[in-house]
Parts: C-alpha cells; sequence; structure tokens
C-alpha cells in the first residue's frame, strides 16, 4: 500500500519533505502521496517542522 511506501521514503531521506518531493522519489502519483499523507497525519504518525514539509514523528 502506498502508505507503507510514502512513510519508507520520508525515513530514508533523513530529512523532512514536500508532497512533490515524496512523489518524485517513490514513485507515486502525488495524488496517492496526498490521500497516504492524510492516513499518516490522523494517525499521528508524521509531523510538520515547517509548513508544507513532513518527517516521521
Amino acid at each position: 500500500m502506498s502508505v507503507e511506501k510514502v512513510l519508507e521514503t520520508m525515513k530514508n531521506a533523513g530529512k523532512p519533505l514536500k508532497a512533490g518531493e515524496i512523489a518524485e522519489a517513490s514513485g507515486l502519483d502525488k495524488k496517492e502521496v496526498d490521500k497516504a499523507m492524510k492516513v499518516l497525519k490522523e494517525e499521528g504518525t508524521i509531523v510538520s517542522p515547517k509548513r508544507c514539509f513532513w518527517e516521521p514523528k
């Protein structure tokens, strides 16, 4: 599922990323990344250290 792939991509990056960067790095469509990030935000798995950038909690 794309949620795991998005989280894995974020962990591998080692720095906060924007949704577009995650889509590019993971090879997923940006809409898929946005949906996955919404789930991760609701679960509290990812946090935003600054506007538009996200990283694993």
